[in-house]
């Protein structure tokens, strides 16, 4: 083998170990919904700000829908169901209806707003049998 050959297959050598060696990429990021879904505490101040914000003005909290006003504890989402997607249509609004974006306007801000996407999960009858 000639000193070339010789480097070439050290340096590909090389190469594969230091591709095996990489470390596994990190898992996928946690909605802050879901850790807030498994504090009391989270989920009951998303309930009185759903109350006082949410509900004192447009949706229930257990009637369902109100006119052209989405029932939020169904399994119906227009404006997209994931996490991201709640957070997003309480923080900026929902083009085209009454719902207004709630960003920068409750006291604890996007912490706020997550709380608000676990207590919908955490009440919603989505996926729940009839009591």
């Amino acid at each position: 083998m000639t000193r070339l050959a010789a480097a070439a297959v050290a340096g590909l050598a090389l190469a594969i170990a230091a591709t095996c060696a990489r470390p596994a990429p990190p898992p996928p990021l946690e909605s802050p919904a879901i850790a807030f879904e498994r504090d009391p505490v989270a989920v009951k101040r998303g309930k009185g700000l759903f109350i006082g914000t949410c509900g004192a003005y447009c949706h229930s909290l257990h009637d369902g829908a109100r006119g052209d006003v989405p029932d939020l504890f169904d399994c119906a989402w227009k404006n997209g169901a994931t996490d991201e997607d709640i957070f997003l249509a309480i923080s900026n609004g929902v083009p085209g209806s009454r719902m207004i974006g709630f960003k920068d306007a409750l006291p604890d801000g996007d912490t706020d707003i997550w709380k608000l996407v676990a207590f919908l999960r955490v009440e919603s009858t989505c996926g729940k049998t009839p009591k």
